[in-house]
């Protein structure tokens, strides 16, 4: 008699911050390494983790991006009205318990699609003291956190869906300015190039 095929477990909170841990180790492998071991998780859990992701976004039944958020993350513990360009939107925005200090944000246009997803500083958290290029360092801050520290900042298209770029000018240690370009997976800051 054959057996019954089991149920795959839920896909857990932990198990996302699996995800967004995979994606960061090409660029920080040590700091991954580190955070992995402080979640007392294999290297093999995380890569079946990623791997149970990808089958749910290219899962031909698969669930809409909304949905599948709140299946796998709970109810949103803060929604924010949000505007873009003429637009009304929802910020919701998850606990994620490796960063305290920030929030997993998914951003729904008026139709109910997700427009964006990423990580943002948690609402009431202190932003981090952004005035030189000493204080670029991996993991220390978001995109918008960036963007606003050291304007204008220019948007660069990355190198895959859930990576980001700034360009933009940033004073080194003697005041120099220098020009930047910073990294970024899921919204926070991974690594940065100076040029000249």
């Amino acid at each position: 008699m054959p057996s019954a095929k089991r149920p795959a477990s839920p896909f857990t909170p932990l198990d996302f911050q699996l995800v967004l841990l995979r994606r960061m180790a090409d660029h920080n492998p040590d700091l991954v390494e580190d955070a992995r071991h402080r979640l007392g998780v294999s290297i093999a859990d995380m890569r079946e983790a990623n791997k149970r992701w990808q089958a749910m976004l290219h899962s031909p039944r698969g669930r809409a991006a909304a949905s599948r958020y709140r299946s796998v993350l709970g109810t949103p513990e803060t929604t924010l009205a949000r505007k873009v360009g003429d637009l009304d939107c929802e910020a919701w925005l998850f606990p994620v318990p490796l960063w305290p200090d920030l929030r997993f944000e998914v951003l729904l246009a008026p139709n109910g699609a997700v427009w964006n997803e990423w990580l943002v500083r948690a609402p009431g958290a202190g932003a981090p003291p952004l005035q030189t290029l000493a204080d670029l360092t991996p993991w220390s801050c978001t995109v918008d956190e960036a963007a606003h520290a050291f304007t204008p900042a220019r948007p660069l298209q990355g190198s895959a869906p859930t990576r980001w770029g700034l360009a933009f000018t940033a004073p080194d240690a003697q005041g120099v300015r220098r020009e930047v370009v910073a990294e970024f997976t899921w919204g926070l800051l991974q690594r940065v190039a100076v040029n000249g």
